[in-house]
């Protein structure tokens, strides 16, 4: 293949469910010309509560499915997974893989003045203690509070972005980083984005927020310039630029894509991910 049609293959962008929907519209911002699919595995959300073996399991076959698609590279827009799966399977892929914990954790060094630094995060990403890893691998002198915040994600999934519940929920997690004097919070799930507003009505202007999702495509930008395969503005048209697939429930996956996307996104495909 010419690289050329190397650059017109997509991007995948893969996740739990449907979180990884702030990371695909980072990149829809910051990369416009490239062609993208996203998978949510919405039959089997949430990950964070799984063991590891189950996650690597399910990664694997959301990575023998996106083989079938012929991507160009692929975002893994899951803390879970990211922080479970990739390093164990990222020598099996022929694409370059990028995950979303690396690069939140370096944004998150690079921006603390304190060096006191919280995460929240799902129980998995807490569990796997990843974050802690990188920041200290950056900085050992930086003290790192860790949060699970298990209710979040079905709050946001329920639509309840700016609901009480959702406030009373923010509140409860991050008690510990008001008390221990946090600068920096990381975002540690792509669905906390899409709460941003309360969680930084709950913290305070003080405290910067780290959305891993802005440093996740910073990353894979420069991986695509390295080597050469960003799409240009004059590649020829091959087909529909975004594509959508879930395991279950496309309905409410459009009508929640579309809230977080601003705009109709085309109807989501539904796949069977066991046959994977």
């Amino acid at each position: 293949m010419t690289n050329l049609q190397e650059n017109e293959k997509p991007i995948a962008v893969f996740d739990s469910g449907l979180g990884g929907l702030t990371v695909f519209r980072e990149i829809l911002r910051q990369l416009p010309d490239e062609n993208l699919i996203y998978f949510g595995d919405t039959a089997r959300v949430p990950y964070g509560s799984k063991s590891r073996e189950t996650i690597i399991h399910y990664t694997e076959q959301i990575l023998n499915f996106l083989r079938t698609k012929e991507v160009k590279a692929i975002v893994v827009a899951c803390n879970t997974v990211s922080a479970y799966a990739l390093e164990e399977l990222k020598d099996r892929v022929e694409v370059p893989i990028i995950g979303v914990v690396k690069p939140g954790a370096y944004a998150a060094v690079k921006q603390t003045k304190t060096r006191r630094i919280g995460v929240m995060g799902t129980e998995g990403t807490v569990r796997s203690g990843l974050y802690p890893t990188y920041i200290h691998e950056i900085d050992p002198s930086v003290l790192v509070f860790q949060k699970p915040c298990p209710l979040i994600v079905p709050l946001v999934e329920e639509g309840l972005w700016d609901d009480p519940l959702t406030t009373e929920a923010v509140r409860r997690y991050t008690r510990v980083f008001r008390e221990e004097h946090i600068d920096t919070v990381i975002m540690g799930c792509t669905h906390y984005p899409l709460v941003r507003d309360t969680i930084r009505k709950v913290l305070g202007d003080d405290v910067t927020l780290v959305n891993p999702a802005y440093e996740t495509t910073a990353a894979l930008r420069r991986v695509l310039e390295e080597k050469g395969l960003l799409r240009t503005m004059d590649a020829p048209v091959t087909g529909p630029p975004y594509r959508f697939y879930v395991s279950d429930d496309p309905e409410k996956f459009k009508e929640f894509a579309s809230r977080v996307l601003r705009f109709e996104i085309p109807e989501p495909r539904k796949i069977d991910i066991e046959a994977y």
